[in-house]
């Protein structure tokens, strides 16, 4: 099964670091997509090396990063500079979404 979780907030990082982690244990792949608020867990190095799990494959929205200022710097290398596009992609391809 490929799991989805859409990230516009950022609220939820434990939440987030559970879920996909318990979801790789089980032997599915996870897509993560950030936008909005949620953009911001990405300066969180917790959520960021969760792009280091086989099986998950993480994007974040790069209009979300320049309209937050944010500093694309310590965002981690394997998470793909992405656009709505790819949140779309997820949404399709995804077989269930969870929205935090």
């Amino acid at each position: 099964m490929k799991l989805g979780i859409l990230v516009n907030t950022d609220r939820h990082a434990e939440n987030l670091i559970g879920i996909a982690n318990a979801a790789v244990a089980k032997g599915h792949q996870v897509v993560v997509f950030f936008m909005n608020g949620g953009a911001r867990l990405l300066e969180n190095a917790a959520v960021n090396n969760l792009a280091e799990l086989k099986g998950v494959g993480m994007a974040y929205c790069d209009y979300t990063t320049q309209q937050l200022e944010m500093s694309k710097e310590n965002i981690h290398e394997l998470v793909d500079t992405g656009s709505q596009y790819d949140n779309a992609t997820m949404q399709h391809e995804a077989d269930r979404v969870i929205v935090l």
